[in-house]
């Protein structure tokens, strides 16, 4: 599939859970410091096979966007992290005049992160960079309850793809935190690395698999059980690992994406973990997501204003 040229550094991607050819996309210009920012909804079939992504619902914003999320319970409906603390609802079904559909602002600095809870599908937390991060639910106009503890930015949040309730924190204090919504504090602080944690995701098969990614080059695999230690390491990203997300249709891969201009796939039970190496990206990449609907689908966005979308074996130049 040939790649779509975004109007801005590009920071996040993910595929619709309802919809096997829409894909979301975040940009940001100037690199998120200061600009514009660009919500986009992508439909990958819109000119047949081998014709380029087109957009179908594209909404500029008065500030940068560094993370997006589709709704699990409204298939037109999406969420976007913003530079100004914002959190904005869009709903693709409408035109650009009637979005955003609800904007949300507590955060007392830039939204880093957001995450849909896909079992609950009633509601999406926001991590930002005032330490905090809050549960949302689409349908209030304030945040049901904000949880506090982290020492620094909080740039990520993943909810459990078992439990409805429990979540984890990436921070830039170096730890990843396991939350239940029904405790203000959390219930595991997880000392991950000896740098600034930039992502973290768990594993879909295994409600006990958390992954996280970091400044310091590397991923950790840790099981929540038993936390002394992790129970992988993958080594093999020459700079900060930005994204670290877990396969949706296959036990134990993993997919990253770091400012080294690479995305990687993983097996962490593996002697020999990396499965795959792509440098398709010219500068820092930022995005990363694989489809729930389409099994081995790919897709990437970077600071080269590029969104990839290509099936895992394949080069993502050569569609």
């Amino acid at each position: 599939m040939p790649a779509f040229k975004a109007p801005a550094p590009g920071f996040a991607v993910r595929f619709s859970p309802f919809h096997e050819n829409r894909l979301l996309a975040a940009a940001s210009q100037h690199f998120g410091l200061v600009g514009n920012g660009h919500l986009i909804v992508l439909d990958l079939a819109a000119g047949g096979p081998g014709a380029a992504p087109a957009p179908v619902f594209s909404f500029p914003t008065s500030d940068a966007l560094f993370d997006c999320a589709w709704s699990e319970s409204h298939e037109s409906l999406c969420a976007a992290a913003s530079g100004d603390g914002s959190v904005r609802l869009f709903d693709a079904a409408l035109p650009p005049a009637q979005n955003p559909v609800r904007l949300l602002r507590e955060h007392a600095r830039e939204v880093h992160g957001l995450d849909w809870n896909p079992v609950r599908r009633d509601a999406f937390l926001s991590a930002s960079w005032d330490d905090t991060l809050k549960l949302w639910s689409p349908d209030r106009p304030a945040s049901v309850r904000t949880f506090r503890g982290h020492e620094y930015c909080v740039y990520a949040a993943a909810w459990s793809a078992r439990h409805p309730d429990v979540f984890a924190s990436a921070s830039g204090d170096r730890t990843a935190r396991v939350w239940d919504v029904r405790d203000p504090a959390p219930t595991l602080v997880l000392p991950a690395h000896d740098h600034e944690v930039l992502s973290l995701d768990w594993d879909k098969y295994d409600p006990s698999i958390l992954a996280t990614a970091s400044v310091d080059k590397s991923i950790r695999v840790w099981d929540v059980r038993a936390p002394r230690a992790p129970v992988a390491q993958l080594a093999g990203h020459g700079y900060a690992v930005k994204r670290v997300r877990f396969s949706p249709h296959r036990q134990g891969i993993l997919m990253s994406c770091s400012y080294d201009m690479t995305v990687c796939m993983w097996d962490y039970r593996a002697e020999d973990a990396l499965l795959a190496r792509y440098n398709h990206h010219t500068e820092f990449v930022a995005g990363i997501d694989m489809s729930v609907l389409v099994d081995g689908l790919l897709a990437s966005t970077g600071w080269d204003e590029m969104v990839y979308i290509w099936p895992f074996g394949t080069d993502p130049r050569a569609m």
